[in-house]
């Protein structure tokens, strides 16, 4: 992990080996993609993305794993698709010696995106 706090998604990802930096890249151009309206962050340290006053992922690189952190609490809804990859409550570890599954992170950003548009509308409705 890097040494000082980042500031921003570039400073956390310069903190990191040129082989990691690659990985960190890839996954955050991933989620950008799949959340093109959200805004990026630095959120419990970690590089995240919002829509809507909402968490939608966060990612952090580790040792042997990029954590990825389905926004608020993981997606249940994922459950075969992150079957073969070691869980926990809201998190999902993508080990560096296999590929980064790419459309898996895309399908659960745009789930997130779903849900947080869906949250934003009602809070319109019963504001409304």
């Amino acid at each position: 992990m890097p040494h000082s706090k980042p500031e921003s998604i570039d400073s956390y990802i310069a903190g990191f080996p040129a082989d990691i930096q690659q990985i960190l890249e890839v996954v955050r151009t991933t989620v950008r993609s799949a959340a093109p309206d959200s805004v990026e962050v630095i959120s419990y340290d970690m590089p995240g993305f919002k829509l809507h006053g909402g968490y939608i992922a966060h990612f952090a690189a580790f040792k042997k794993h990029i954590g990825f952190y389905p926004a608020p609490t993981g997606v249940p809804e994922f459950e075969k698709d992150l079957a073969f990859y070691k869980i926990g409550k809201g998190s999902v570890q993508f080990p560096f010696d296999k590929p980064m599954p790419l459309e898996l992170i895309t399908k659960i950003t745009k789930f997130n995106v779903q849900r947080n548009l869906k949250k934003a509308e009602q809070k319109r409705m019963v504001k409304g």
